[in-house]
């Protein structure tokens, strides 16, 4: 940041911003996000509301919510990230990538509002051969859900490089205080208004949110501008894809740091997947409408928008990695508790209000640190190479967790245990990287170490 006279420029790259350029950058890129929010908030409950009434099981779900997902990113993230690291255009290197899958992503939600009617045709047209008409919506929804999850990986993979790209890093932590705000303003306005229809009338809700998501993210897009990049390395021009991906893994995982980075941001992120993937079911389980569900959601999301710009300030005063330190030993005994005691309606509000806040928490306190402990230069690089990981990890969670919870009879407080375990594990991965962040400078000395 400079100061001249009485006016104010911050610096990122080639760009320099006033206090007005600022807001507008802010605004932009915020009004993204809740487009972004208001997908990613509301697609996860209706689809397991879906998926529920297809009668699909528990293992199934997991497969279809997360390793599916995950698969796709361990195999795209990498491939995405790398290309817009080196990538050189009009609009930038970030957006040509978010641009691209908008429209896709936009277009299978709504298809996805139509599984019932594709289910019946494809059941009707199977005839004798059909797998039964649930079978065949499940088919059908995965699919699109497919479809759906390529193209939102595709952006996943780019998203945070672009914030990284044009957000000075000195206001990363509030940006994301902000950012945060905004999302759970979106989740606010999904689980207190419209879930209680999600139900009834997914098919409107879908097609709803594909239009707003598609209009509004790609308004975004037009309207950031990205700074100029110095040209590429080219080490890598010439080279087959086998020898790219052994580069690439070279750079990526050879430093131990690094290394460190990605196994606690991994397990830590993996405690809270459990009962995120399964809390409708769990709600269901226990004879809890979706009107209170969402209700007890939108409360827990009002108090974690309550805090959002605090814990960003708290992340720029004292690093995200102490942050997210307290945060993840604080979740694992709540869900030590909960995994023995949230077997009624008022014990799991008492529960689930605890994990919504505490996870946001997390994900708030944390959103800068990637991009604090990241060599810029290839930032997507290395985040595409914790996304690997983070995908692994995935691909395994879901359908185990899911395993489980069929074996026990759809027992769903054995996800609060297995986040706890998680949770644990994910503290002593986070105290061990601190370790190694103070080595090598900590919050005021720390340069990224280079391979």
């Amino acid at each position: 940041m400079t100061q001249t006279g009485e006016k104010k420029s911050w610096k990122v790259g080639t760009l320099t911003y006033t206090t007005g350029g600022l807001v507008g950058l802010f605004a932009w890129l915020l009004w993204g996000d809740f487009a972004w929010a208001i997908k990613e908030r509301a697609v996860s409950p209706i689809v397991q509301l879906m998926l529920r009434e297809f009668k699909s099981s528990d293992f199934i779900n997991g497969l279809l919510l997360g390793t599916l997902p995950a698969a796709l990113y361990m195999f795209l993230g990498p491939i995405v990230s790398l290309k817009s690291d080196r990538h050189r255009g009009k609009l930038g290197r970030r957006i040509p990538f978010l641009l691209f899958p908008t429209p896709i992503a936009a277009l299978a939600l709504i298809a996805l509002a139509f599984t019932p009617f594709f289910g019946s045709w494809l059941h009707e047209t199977l005839g004798e051969n059909s797998p039964g008409l649930n079978q065949s919506r499940v088919i059908c929804f995965g699919v699109l859900w497919g479809i759906f999850e390529i193209a939102t990986v595709i952006a996943n993979s780019v998203y945070n490089g672009l914030i990284n790209d044009v957000v000075p890093q000195p206001l990363l932590g509030r940006f994301f205080g902000l950012f945060r705000a905004f999302s759970l303003a979106a989740g606010i306005l999904f689980n207190f208004w419209l879930i209680k229809y999600a139900e009834a009338h997914y098919k409107w809700i879908f097609i709803s949110i594909g239009v707003l998501y598609g209009a509004g993210f790609m308004l975004m897009c037009y309207k950031v501008k990205e700074g100029e990049y110095p040209p590429p390395d080219d080490k890598q021009e010439g080279l087959n894809f086998w020898s790219n991906a052994k580069e690439y893994i070279r750079e990526c995982f050879s430093s131990p740091f690094y290394v460190w980075v990605f196994i606690a941001c991994t397990v830590s992120a993996m405690a809270f997947m459990p009962f995120n993937l399964f809390s409708v079911f769990y709600a269901k389980s226990i004879n809890m409408s979706m009107a209170t569900y969402g209700k007890i959601v939108a409360m827990n999301f009002a108090i974690s928008l309550c805090i959002a710009y605090l814990l960003g300030y708290l992340a720029d005063r004292f690093h995200p990695l102490r942050v997210g330190m307290a945060v993840i030993l604080f979740y694992g005994i709540m869900t030590l508790w909960a995994g023995h005691y949230a077997t009624t309606v008022p014990a799991f509000i008492v529960a689930m209000s605890c994990h919504n806040v505490i996870s946001g928490m997390w994900f708030t306190g944390t959103a800068s640190l990637a991009l604090r402990l990241f060599p810029q230069a290839k930032f997507a690089q290395y985040a595409a190479a914790m996304g690997i990981l983070m995908s692994v990890a995935t691909m395994a969670t879901g359908p185990s967790v899911g395993k489980i919870l069929d074996i026990t009879g759809h027992n769903y407080r054995f996800t609060f245990i297995l986040g706890s375990v998680l949770a644990f594990a994910g503290f002593i991965a986070v105290v061990i990287l601190h370790k190694k962040f103070m080595r090598l400078g900590g919050p005021k000395g720390y340069v990224p170490p280079e391979i």
